[in-house]
């Protein structure tokens, strides 16, 4: 028997014994995912947006109001979801809750969404600083990050962008303070060789201002070309 086909019966088994439940609404799952088909054509899709932001808008524009007056450090940004109903449920519970299988339903999600315009040579996830990860148990861009670097092939590395130094949570943060929060936190692992095209990848988008600051990091190390991807983007007032 072919390995597909025995990855397949495997996974018809293990649906047998562990039917998908919506993590929403407990009703069966669909799609191979523990999410109704109900709650997943409620997600917030960002369908209109800024280009090189991926702020919410009312009508699409490749350069949003703040992206004119101060344009961002970096040169795409993409992210497929709004931070709001039904969607803030499950990252809620998947970042703070320690509920690994929210995760993987949003990482499904996201396989599903359009890709973005070109794909980089490159994804590095958001790190989180030493502490934080003892604290919390994962990274919670990293997870997300393997299985779309797997469906997309583009390679992954975990290790090469590091948090030097402890922060407070951005969450309670506003814009000019989360950037003061985060400079000089993050550096590059010495003597290291980037692609020409990174993409930096957080789950959430709120002011940018981490992704700006990673953004800073490769630039400064020569490389050309910097995405920003986020599984959503909050619809928030208060920029970079």
């Amino acid at each position: 028997m072919r390995r597909e086909a025995l990855s397949n019966l495997g996974t018809r088994v293990q649906q047998w014994l562990l039917p998908l439940r919506c993590l929403l609404c407990g009703a069966s799952g669909a799609n191979g995912m523990d999410l109704c088909a109900d709650c997943a054509a409620e997600l917030p899709r960002n369908l209109s947006c800024c280009e090189r932001c991926a702020l919410p808008l009312a009508v699409p524009a490749a350069l949003c109001g703040e992206c004119q007056r101060r344009p961002p450090p970096w040169d795409a940004a993409w992210a497929p979801f709004r931070y709001a109903w039904p969607l803030d449920r499950l990252e809620s519970r998947y970042k703070f809750g320690r509920d690994l299988a929210a995760g993987r339903v949003l990482s499904s999600l996201w396989q599903t969404e359009s890709r973005a315009a070109v794909l980089p040579e490159l994804i590095l996830p958001v790190p989180l600083h030493r502490s934080r990860l003892r604290q919390r148990g994962y990274n919670q861009a990293l997870e997300l990050a393997k299985p779309l670097a797997r469906a997309f092939d583009v390679p992954l590395e975990h290790d090469l962008l590091q948090r030097q130094r402890a922060t407070p949570a951005q969450t309670e943060l506003d814009a000019v303070t989360r950037r003061s929060n985060v400079r000089g936190a993050f550096v590059l692992r010495p003597g290291i060789s980037l692609p020409v095209h990174v993409a930096i990848l957080d789950d959430v988008m709120t002011t940018g201002a981490t992704l700006a600051e990673c953004t800073r990091v490769l630039k400064r190390a020569g490389v050309q070309r910097v995405d920003v991807w986020a599984l959503a983007r909050a619809p928030s007032p208060g920029r970079r």
